[in-house]
């Protein structure tokens, strides 16, 4: 029997202690160094879309791997440049700006903005303004645009030019937008705030007032994009465009990579100089970005990540009309679902980690489902077998 190393002191508390570890994983499994078994429906939250160690990337990665790592941005990359491109073709976008993360994306697009108004002789434009229950990364710039408390305590000075607006309200967004604002930042679906997607119809309110008030819109997809709602991006099926787009997560499918996207008109201000990351768009990061591109573009494949999304929001439904005194509602979109709880969603989280279902807690008591986007409708009816499980246990 393998045992875990010796648990050191070394790595700083802000994630806890977390006990359980992981050996190796294949698709929608994760397995111990005991050979336990897990189903996973967490996968990174929203990162590893095609599930563990898929074979097309593991090949493109060890392709890559074995020729060039790392050159910087000082030379030309050409897996970026076709990464790049192939996102513009299935995109509203004419312009990519690769980095590591998805903080490092939304970071991005907040300076295009400012840098776009800026280089118009309109600096006096800069503020941003986000909404309630939001989320977009860990940098200070995105804890003061997100303004949750838990986040920006001890870290936060001031309002670092960011306001906030509640999740709806289209009126209460009017009526924020003044002569220095220069964007509204949503995410077309929020994550950590409870899988909650917004509606067309406030989608639309929303782009026709940044129209009509002269500022930019942009879309922090960075959990809902690269096929997890059922298209590449949540906005493709909402039916309204941004002019600005944050990518992550899914994109690298498991390995680190973000992208910021946006018009030609807005990229112009972005001249050579004003904005870098030594990593950003390295070949091995891109490589792998364009193996995931390979599998999710095929045909189909976004149309299955629709029809599973369904035979799992059914099962959801179900289990909330066998327990309406634990669970509340079904949200989300394709295989991004949120399951709202009557009952404390930690503790039903940890009654399914007991049976070995792994899901990750949003904000409203709710419970997120993030599966492979590949994952198995067998596996998704194992998954609910389990939550009934534990939702038997927990009545």
């Amino acid at each position: 029997m393998n045992s875990a190393p010796h648990k050191t002191n070394a790595l700083m508390d802000n994630y806890g202690s977390p006990s359980l570890e992981f050996d190796h994983g294949r698709g929608s499994e994760l397995f111990t160094a005991d050979g336990e078994r897990y189903l996973d429906f967490t996968m990174g939250i929203a990162v590893n879309c095609l599930g563990h160690c898929h074979p097309t990337l593991v090949k493109a990665l060890s392709e890559q791997a074995e020729k060039l790592w790392h050159t910087s941005n000082l030379f030309r990359i050409t897996q970026a440049e076709r990464l790049g491109q192939r996102l513009v073709d299935h995109s509203f976008a004419d312009k990519v700006f690769f980095c590591n993360s998805g903080a490092e994306a939304v970071e991005a697009c907040y300076k295009t903005i400012r840098r776009y108004f800026f280089a118009k002789g309109e600096a006096h434009k800069h503020r941003i303004i986000s909404l309630t229950s939001s989320f977009h990364g860990r940098t200070l710039s995105t804890i003061a645009s997100a303004f949750n408390k838990a986040h920006t305590d001890g870290f936060v000075i001031g309002d670092s030019g960011f306001d906030q607006v509640e999740f709806g309200d289209i009126d209460a967004l009017a009526n924020a937008i003044g002569d220095n604002t220069a964007a509204v930042v949503l995410e077309p679906v929020q994550g950590e705030g409870g899988i909650r997607p917004a509606t067309t119809d406030y989608l639309e309110a929303v782009r026709a007032l940044c129209d009509e008030k002269n500022i930019l819109l942009m879309f922090d997809e960075v959990q809902s994009g690269m096929g997890r709602t059922g298209s590449l991006y949540a906005y493709q099926q909402l039916g309204v465009i941004p002019d600005l787009l944050a990518s992550a997560k899914g994109l690298g499918g498991g390995f680190p990579i973000g992208a910021c996207l946006c018009s030609a008109e807005v990229a112009a201000s972005m001249t050579a100089g004003s904005h870098g990351s030594t990593f950003g768009g390295n070949p091995l990061a891109t490589a792998v970005g364009n193996a995931v591109l390979d599998e999710m573009l095929a045909p189909g494949f976004l149309d299955n990540v629709k029809r599973t999304g369904l035979h799992l929001r059914s099962g959801l439904e179900e289990l909330i009309s066998s327990f309406p005194e634990l669970l509340e509602e079904v949200t989300g979109m394709g295989l991004m679902v949120g399951l709202k709880c009557h009952t404390d969603a930690a503790a039903l989280i940890g009654e399914l980690q007991n049976r070995h279902l792994l899901v990750v807690k949003a904000g409203g008591n709710s419970i997120r489902l993030l599966p492979a986007l590949n994952v198995k409708q067998e596996e998704i009816d194992e998954a609910l077998a389990i939550l009934r499980s534990a939702l038997e246990a927990l009545s």
